[in-house]
């Protein structure tokens, strides 16, 4: 049986003025899958992020989700003189698209970010009701005579409801940027799940944690997942949570994609070791 195809990635190049940062990605992410992104510091992981999620529109390439192309892009301008990556004509004479990152998250596609951004004004309870509100139906007549006084006690139950799952409830009434490091994390995970997304993409997780928080993120993840139905994207640095959750890796350096496959492999891939994980040690 074939495996239904979530996101797609094309030809995907991401070129700022003479730099290329994401240098004609190509990748999959197949429904229910744990998929790591991993390379060096620079290789352009979270500029692959950017792309996928509106933050950029791409120099060139596609990306599909669901089956459906929702991002799409040429060189344009002066870029046609100063494009250095592959394919520049493929999509020339297509439609641009470039919905914006609110338009993607209502699409079904969430994200959190390598710093944290929370908002920091505001209770952990208030964090997620405020990402609930992504999928209102009042506007500003319904809102102002109550009309929708239904809907927001069903947001607050489902808020609610969230936290008790993501084990937060005891801290509902905090100010966010109160909570311990790992706390937030998971808050900002929390957040994300608000919004109902069949696609997460988590750009390092677990930066900043201990090896004990890792390993509790590790299991969060998972859990998640499988509780929620979902499809998660990760980019990360910790190489005990990619080779212990992943079922795909993909690795990029300068931009570039050099491998492909599950742990194994990756762990075992001479491009990989010489590149990201570190040669071989003296004996």
């Amino acid at each position: 049986m074939s495996k239904e195809n979530v996101l797609k990635v094309e030809n995907v190049t991401m070129q700022f003025g003479g730099v290329i940062a994401v240098d004609n990605l190509n990748l999959e992410v197949n429904k229910g899958e744990i998929i790591s992104l991993i390379g060096p510091n620079g290789a352009g992981k979270t500029t692959a992020f950017n792309v996928i999620t509106g933050v950029y529109a791409p120099t060139n390439g596609a990306v599909y989700y669901k089956g459906n192309k929702i991002i799409q892009n040429h060189p344009q301008g002066k870029m046609k003189k100063l494009y250095r990556g592959e394919n520049p004509v493929t999509y020339t004479g297509h439609r641009a698209l470039a919905p914006t990152p609110d338009k993607i998250t209502a699409m079904g596609i969430a994200r959190t970010f390598q710093n944290i951004r929370l908002f920091k004004s505001q209770t952990v309870f208030e964090n997620i009701l405020i990402a609930k509100h992504l999928r209102r139906t009042s506007n500003v007549f319904t809102a102002t005579f109550r009309l929708n006084a239904r809907e927001e006690a069903r947001m607050r139950q489902e808020a609610e409801e969230l936290l008790e799952i993501v084990g937060l409830t005891d801290v509902r009434d905090e100010l966010a940027t109160a909570l311990p490091y790992g706390k937030q994390r998971h808050l900002e995970i929390a957040r994300a799940l608000a919004t109902q997304p069949e696609l997460l993409l988590l750009d390092e997780p677990a930066a900043g944690m201990n090896p004990q928080e890792t390993l509790e993120l590790t299991q969060f993840i998972g859990r998640i997942r499988d509780e929620f139905g979902l499809t998660i994207f990760m980019i990360e640095h910790h190489m005990d949570l990619v080779m212990e959750i992943s079922d795909r890796i993909y690795v990029l350096d300068f931009g570039k994609s050099i491998a492909e496959g599950n742990p194994e492999e990756i762990r075992s891939n001479p491009r990989v070791i010489e590149a990201y994980l570190g040669g071989a040690q003296d004996e």
